[in-house]
């Protein structure tokens, strides 16, 4: 099993020390040396301050933060967890991505996801309803300038005429696309691409994320399986995927319980078909963050 570290300035009441350079750096360094397989960071350009006050988080920009991370790591990969691909032009998030995927010397991983927020897509002169509509045909445009050259592509919503993106991602492709969410319509995205990122998580938390819910390991493990073989009649013998997954365990290094009850919860998931497990830390300090990071690595890492 590997291991996601999602930055914690998403964290409630977070250390603003977390959102300094010294943090990060001391952060992101600790994460690398100790193992932990990526770092990731969400966004959120434009949430209602109402969602913010009624259990929203705080977010930082996603590029630039990976960016920050990348310059001060050498192995750990980095990871968009999740872009939100409606809200932005595909062709400035491919160039985004190409610079950090080439400074990174490969190292990202994009995970991506149609957003959930009405207010954020009002705030940024979007349609909600189009966004499943611009998820597709953006990823397609992504994919598309990191391939050909020129590239040339008309959509309902974007349209390209021999356009030279470069210079392109460091493998033909771009990096690795993984979709977030866990309705059908993501299961059957993700089997057309590198891999799937669900949440496991209750009714109440699904209602507000927009995403079916994903309630027990048994019902995780039959769309694992439902995915990877749709990604072989899709991609052909030979695809891998990879498969990461957001339980309510992932708050373990807030509230440590049993190590023993833990180490089930992971080798369930890992029986399940999952490759890796997103761990949310506390914000409570650097220190703090780190400290918890040392402990869950000993643990569970070893």
């Amino acid at each position: 099993m590997k291991f996601t570290i999602e930055y914690p300035v998403a964290a409630p009441g977070y250390d603003k020390a977390l959102a300094s350079a010294e943090g990060m750096a001391r952060l992101s360094r600790a994460a690398d040396a100790l193992g932990f397989d990526a770092i990731a960071f969400t966004e959120h350009p434009a949430p209602s301050y109402k969602w913010l006050q009624t259990g929203g988080h705080e977010s930082l920009d996603l590029v630039a933060a990976l960016s920050f991370c990348a310059a001060h790591t050498e192995r750990i990969r980095l990871m968009t967890y999740l872009l939100v691909v409606p809200y932005h032009h595909p062709l400035i998030a491919a160039k985004a991505l190409t610079t950090l995927d080439l400074l990174s010397d490969g190292r990202l991983v994009v995970v991506v996801g149609t957003g959930y927020l009405r207010s954020e897509f009002l705030a940024l002169g979007l349609e909600m309803e189009d966004r499943n509509e611009i998820f597709d045909e953006a990823l397609e445009m992504m994919k598309g300038a990191w391939t050909q050259l020129p590239y040339a592509f008309k959509g309902k919503h974007f349209e390209a005429r021999g356009v030279a993106s470069v210079p392109q991602p460091r493998r033909m492709g771009g990096p690795p696309i993984v979709i977030g969410g866990n309705s059908a319509l993501s299961r059957r995205r993700a089997a057309r691409h590198q891999g799937w990122s669900p949440l496991m998580s209750t009714p109440e938390v699904s209602r507000t994320t927009r995403t079916p819910s994903l309630a027990t390991v048994a019902q995780l493990a039959a769309q694992v399986r439902e995915v990877r073989e749709r990604a072989v009649e899709e991609q052909g013998e030979g695809t891998e995927l990879f498969i990461q997954v957001q339980s309510p365990q992932c708050k373990y290094m807030r509230n440590p319980g049993s190590v023993e009850e833990h180490r089930d919860h992971l080798g369930q998931l890992e029986a399940a078909g999952i490759d890796s497990f997103v761990l949310q830390p506390s914000g409570e300090s650097v220190e703090a963050v780190v400290a918890g990071m040392e402990q869950y690595a000993d643990h569970f890492l070893s």
